[in-house]
């Protein structure tokens, strides 16, 4: 089923899409394995204040009164709930059918997959379906879940079918649903890092770049105890036509590859450059990257990771 295809709830009674400042609330539910805890994750970055599994009937002190509970400067909350509540398939339906939906902004959201999609998927991570326990195969408790989830199902406002999703698949449909374009590209952060290859490359970084190939001010007297922040030490490295090229290339490949990353919904990316010992070569480097990426509207965070080693 895709959700495209599966029709959203056009009850006429519904609110109308939410202004900035009402109470949006969003609730994630659906068959175990199905991907809601990646759902929420997005949800999450997005600003929405998350709670996840609780009793049925502190959900619903929590959805009568929202603000109230979590304090009235989160205007966007997202609940998931599922069969791990007591009783959720017979009281969750009578619950939210229960809630005066012109108070709030209220979204359901239903996620599924196939049969075969969610034993696969039980099988590669070894997690116990909720309704199995360990004493029934999975698929027993997966074609238990489908049957007791129905009418909740025909509740939803949205209903999600991940068969064929990746978890950046169902984070991007997330991100699509609750973010406009604007909002969702101002979020990358580029963090920008000079190091030395001496004490290690760093951990997690997403792009590496090595530009020992420049000559190096560390041999030069007057200049070695100087940094790459120093007018001396970019002077010097300007008068190298490697360096001019060098960064123009850099800046060309990131400015490409940045909106690329943006668009897959990522959050942060981590650029690293090093040179032999972090001091001189790649904090030139980063510094004249850093102001060149601020300056086209890139998010920057600037580290010199060993240039005080």
């Amino acid at each position: 089923m895709n959700a495209n295809d599966d029709a959203a709830n056009t009850d006429p009674d519904l609110p109308a899409e939410p202004a900035e400042d009402d109470l949006r609330v969003v609730l994630v539910t659906g068959l175990s394995g199905s991907g809601k805890s990646t759902a929420a994750n997005a949800l999450e970055d997005l600003g929405f204040y998350c709670v996840d599994n609780l009793p049925l009937p502190l959900l619903l002190t929590l959805l009568e009164d929202p603000a109230g509970q979590v304090g009235p400067e989160h205007r966007r909350l997202a609940v998931v709930t599922d069969v791990r509540a007591a009783r959720f398939a017979e009281l969750a339906p009578r619950l939210l059918a229960g809630l005066d939906r012109q108070r709030m902004a209220l979204t359901i959201f239903f996620l599924e997959a196939s049969e075969e999609c969610l034993q696969r998927r039980f099988s590669a991570t070894r997690r116990v379906h909720p309704l199995g326990q360990g004493q029934r195969p999975v698929i027993d408790g997966i074609r238990r879940e489908i049957e007791l989830l129905a009418d909740l199902r025909g509740m939803a406002d949205r209903i999600l079918d991940t068969t064929d999703w990746t978890v950046h698949d169902v984070r991007g449909e997330i991100y699509r649903e609750f973010a406009g374009d604007v909002e969702t590209k101002a979020q990358l952060v580029v963090s920008l890092s000079s190091f030395g290859f001496k004490y290690g490359v760093p951990a997690g970084s997403d792009l590496l770049f090595d530009v020992r190939f420049l000559p190096n001010p560390y041999f030069v007297p007057q200049l070695r105890e100087l940094s790459g922040r120093d007018t001396a030490i970019q002077e010097y490295l300007d008068a190298e036509p490697d360096f001019a090229e060098l960064l123009q290339r850099l800046e060309d490949l990131l400015l490409y590859l940045l909106p690329k990353y943006r668009d897959e919904y990522r959050r942060y990316v981590t650029v690293s450059v090093g040179c032999t010992g972090g001091r001189h070569r790649s904090v030139a480097i980063c510094e004249r990257l850093n102001a060149s990426l601020r300056q086209k509207g890139w998010t920057i965070r600037l580290n010199h990771r060993d240039i005080d080693r």
